[in-house]
């Protein structure tokens, strides 16, 4: 399969997502509604890698890998994902997904510095169609 059908189904996965979010966080508190869809997530993934006999891999990750993979986690899943089910929990999904999309800003931003990624006017543009998609923050 190529990449751009994984990204579309990711995109609709995660276009999904947001509206079981905002069913699920009705009356539960965003701390707890990650920690019960984390568990739920390493559950179904500790079984996949069992099921697939893909264990013996991850001994094999540098402790590079490890650092990076863990921060990564760090960054999205729990930092990201917390704020956003703050954000979903208090506003209109129709309003806080959007503005969530507009993280390709900041990789945009913060690989150009740090990573040396190449400033396009392509990219620009690109960009510049996220932040009018996320369009005016209104409710």
């Amino acid at each position: 399969m190529n990449y751009y059908i994984f990204a579309l189904l990711a995109a609709f996965f995660m276009g999904l997502a947001p509206i079981f979010g905002k069913f699920g966080l009705k009356n539960v508190d965003p701390a707890v509604a990650l920690s019960i869809r984390s568990f739920f997530i390493s559950a179904i993934m500790l079984g996949w890698l069992m099921l697939n006999r893909d264990i013996n891999p991850v001994t094999n990750i540098s402790l590079g890998g490890w650092i990076f993979i863990a921060l990564e986690g760090l960054c999205a899943a729990i930092l990201g994902q917390l704020f956003y089910y703050y954000a979903l929990k208090s506003g209109d999904a129709s309003m806080v997904v959007p503005l969530i999309a507009s993280f390709p800003l900041f990789t945009f931003i913060i690989t150009s510095i740090f990573l040396g990624d190449k400033v396009t006017l392509t990219k620009i543009a690109g960009l510049g169609l996220i932040i009018m998609g996320v369009g005016p923050i209104r409710s």
